[in-house]
């Protein structure tokens, strides 16, 4: 029982009989939302939730940073769809370094002229650790390996259909998704996600009242229609007897 006990798993989401990773685990739940929380999707709707840098971004407390790391990303999507992938990577690279070289010479050229020692002007770039630490990098691969584990235990339950309610919406959805592919091909659909990300975030905070209302009501709606046809299905009331 000791041994079992040892490895249940604890309320932070680590195992147990690792004290150093469970504090550091709670410390960064309890004062500042970790990196990997952008892997949970309701997470994007609460920006209490999110990375700070990245409920920023997506929320838009500044619009020049957004902006600019939306156009960023938007025009690179774009591009890809005319262009092929490395063309875009050579074309973008080129445009960095060349506005890059130019303004770093312009600054050479004036220091010259004014006599002054500046220095280099990306020191502050330059002198930024890129480095990932173990630390970071340890959280990051437990959170995409905790939300994988549970995508298989949801797939399977989907596939060998456990419930039969559950499986039946999963295959109207893909139904769905069929002609979905039909219409728009990945990367367009790629392309209305990011804008969605910066964007649906941002309109729920506005109207979030107005949004959670209608929300419970089709919750609630679904919760019952859900019901019925599980009173309906004599064979569903068998197993769930079993």
């Amino acid at each position: 029982m000791d041994s079992d006990s040892n490895n249940l798993p604890t309320p932070s989401g680590e195992v147990g009989g690792h004290g150093d990773s469970k504090t550091k685990t709670s410390e960064c739940t309890s004062t500042t939302p970790c990196l990997s929380s952008v892997l949970c999707p309701k997470a994007w709707f609460d920006p209490n939730k999110l990375h700070p840098k990245v409920s920023e971004l997506v929320y838009w407390r500044d619009p020049k940073k957004s902006g600019v790391v939306f156009c960023g990303i938007f025009i690179i999507l774009i591009a890809l769809t005319c262009l092929s992938f490395i063309s875009v990577v050579a074309y973008t690279s080129l445009a960095i370094v060349s506005g890059t070289f130019a303004f770093r010479v312009y600054k050479n050229i004036l220091q010259t002229v004014n006599k002054t020692q500046d220095g280099h002007p990306f020191k502050e770039y330059l002198e930024f650790d890129l480095t990932l630490g173990s630390e970071k990098t340890q959280e990051i691969c437990n959170a995409i390996i905790s939300h994988l584990n549970k995508l298989a235990v949801q797939l399977r339950h989907l596939f060998l259909v456990e419930d039969l309610v559950d499986s039946a919406k999963f295959g109207g959805f893909l139904y769905f998704l069929t002609y979905l592919g039909s219409c728009f091909n990945g990367l367009t659909l790629v392309t209305i996600a990011f804008v969605a990300l910066f964007a649906l975030p941002k309109v729920y905070e506005l109207n979030k009242n107005v949004i959670d209302q209608y929300v419970d009501l089709v919750c609630a709606k679904v919760s019952e229609i859900t019901a019925k046809v599980n009173e309906a299905l004599p064979f569903g009331k068998k197993e769930k007897a079993q």
